[in-house]
């Protein structure tokens, strides 16, 4: 399949109607239609079910277009490393990154590399751990930087740092002034937790299971600020990092106290295909933020 057909496949199966897909490749709607059509004889099977002017993948249209995803993947990056290698200098680094660490963890690692290698551009990305280590691996995202480490097949993984964690209370709240708590010891209240998927989903989740206790969840929030916020205004409690203070928000925000369970603390790393060839931008960047790292003390 040619990376011309790659494209315009990609484009109709993502907008799911002939007409607007048309208009964002420039080309006239029964052009589009003959070309489909032309796939599909070659390919033996329809990959589209028809609903009037709307398009919906059907079972083997998904199957075609996760294959084709991954193949434009592919031949994007052999594009990139093949800028890189005529010109290490100008590369790109595509990083994905779990919500958390926008505050304060990418921002100080990419001015501390673009102080060095300012040349280098980045496209970035959001999103939950489970959503990064997807990215990673389908070829969307160069590298993710996520916690804890994905128990995924076929990704590589350098920690970084750690960051300790610590339950997250109202000021009035009658753990607010101890120095130290088991998590144990707050198995009766009501949590505020990020939704299944997130990293610190997962390391509550293993932490309470450890305490011999299941969490009750009252409120779920795929942002740090706001289950902070949540926690502030009297609705529950919470498993947040001691060492972020971009999760309080601009508002007063909880009290924290430090938990004395084993592993209570969470390993910030960096995730890569284990299967791709990284350009040299890449290369660097990721030894960048190894050293980054170890200089900073994280």
């Amino acid at each position: 399949m040619a990376s011309d057909e790659l494209h315009w496949f990609l484009t109709l199966a993502e907008l799911e109607r002939v007409g607007a897909a048309a208009d964002r490749l420039h080309l006239a709607q029964p052009t589009l239609s003959r070309m489909l059509a032309r796939l599909e004889q070659r390919l033996g099977t329809q990959l589209f079910d028809r609903h009037g002017k709307r398009l919906t993948l059907n079972e083997s249209g998904r199957i075609f277009y996760e294959h084709a995803r991954r193949a434009q993947a592919e031949l994007d990056a052999a594009g990139r490393a093949l800028a890189d290698l005529a010109n290490p200098a100008r590369g790109s680094v595509r990083l994905a990154f779990v919500h958390s660490f926008g505050g304060r963890v990418v921002p100080e690692l990419i001015a501390g590399f673009r102080r060095v290698s300012g040349r280098i551009t980045f496209r970035l990305d959001q999103g939950p751990a489970n959503v990064v280590a997807a990215e990673v691996l389908d070829g969307t995202a160069d590298l993710g930087l996520t916690s804890p480490e994905p128990a995924l097949p076929g990704l590589g993984w350098r920690t970084l740092f750690r960051q300790r964690l610590g339950l997250g209370v109202p000021v009035d709240h009658r753990l607010a002034g101890r120095r130290q708590i088991r998590l144990a010891e707050a198995a009766e209240a009501e949590f505020i937790a990020m939704p299944t998927g997130y990293g610190m989903r997962r390391i509550l989740d293993e932490l309470c299971a450890a305490a011999d206790f299941r969490p009750r969840i009252a409120l779920e929030s795929s942002d740090l600020v706001t289950v902070s916020g949540l926690v502030a205004a009297g609705l529950g409690v919470a498993l947040l990092p001691l060492e972020e203070p971009a999760v309080r928000g601009p508002q007063p925000g909880p009290v924290l106290v430090p938990l004395s369970d084993p592993g209570a603390a969470r390993a910030v790393g960096l995730i890569w295909s284990a299967d791709a060839v990284p350009g040299e931008a890449v290369r660097t960047f990721r030894d960048f933020a190894v050293e980054w790292a170890r200089r900073s003390g994280r």
